[in-house]
């Protein structure tokens, strides 16, 4: 008998391939440990270090590579509860170290645009979807990784408008964090106060998210069976993480923090389904 987690919006989103003779994991629903499983795992375990690294790049990461396995509609909410629940210590350390006059006007953007994220969540192709997350990243990333600099003078309808296309990402795959990667880091910021802005943003996101979220009836079962399963890879991701970063240098920062992230958005490419066996 095959095992399977079905994702809620589409079927052929599940443990495809017959299972080897192994370890079960019994939590209520069937899950075989597996190819797949064992590659979501280490998907957290990489996404979580790099999250408690940088403060951002989970999300790009986690949401990617775990929807080619169980669909963006599974895997942006368990990305929501996860990181939200073991996040809280860097977050109250991060209300206290971030600037929030840099902070408040991309928050009430995104807070505004969120809903439209998960409206397209809830109504657009799977397979579309992860396309167009993939290739958002790597268009944003990019000029960043090139050198772009910008004065960080920003009017305010700038930031609104900035804030409200990171909110539309958030809602629709938790991946707020690319448009502001670029602003920021391209301002020439220190990684730490980066990093502190990164985290209080993303507080004041999720609250949005996880109201539209319940409110769209996405905080399902398959959802909360993955995240009891990648919990505690991407705890164990969070506090490698945030060792890694002690006396790190900027151009460490940077560079680490970057290419994790290229490779992950390549990898996770429908283009790549067959070769890695999803």
């Amino acid at each position: 008998m095959e095992a399977r987690i079905d994702a809620p919006d589409r079927q052929d989103y599940h443990l495809r391939a017959p299972r080897p003779a192994g370890m079960r994991l019994h939590i209520g629903l069937p899950m075989s440990f597996d190819p797949v499983l064992a590659g979501a795992l280490l998907t957290a375990l990489v996404a979580g270090t790099t999250r408690g690294f940088a403060g951002f790049g989970g999300a790009l990461i986690f949401v990617p590579l775990i929807s080619a396995a169980y669909g963006p509609r599974v895997s942006a909410p368990t990305l929501l509860i996860v990181d939200t629940a073991l996040t809280l210590p860097f977050v109250i350390r991060a209300f206290r170290d971030c600037v929030w006059r840099q902070v408040a006007p991309l928050a009430i953007g995104a807070v505004v645009a969120v809903p439209a994220g998960v409206a397209i969540l809830r109504h657009a192709d799977p397979l579309a979807l992860r396309w167009a997350l993939a290739g958002l990243g790597l268009a944003m990333l990019a000029p960043v990784m090139a050198g772009w600099r910008h004065s960080g003078q920003q009017r305010l309808p700038s930031k609104l408008a900035l804030g409200a296309f990171a909110g539309v990402l958030g809602g629709a795959a938790q991946m707020s964090g690319p448009p502001l990667v670029a602003y920021w880091l391209g301002s020439n910021q220190p990684p730490a106060l980066v990093r502190a802005n990164m985290f209080g943003f993303f507080a004041l996101v999720t609250v949005a998210s996880a109201t539209a979220y319940a409110a769209n009836g996405m905080l399902t079962r398959e959802v909360g069976w993955l995240v009891l399963v990648l919990g505690p890879a991407y705890a164990a991701g969070l506090f490698l993480g945030a060792r890694a970063f002690r006396g790190t240098s900027d151009r460490n920062f940077r560079f680490i923090a970057y290419w994790i992230i290229t490779l992950a958005l390549l990898l996770s490419l429908p283009v790549f389904d067959t070769l890695l066996g999803r």
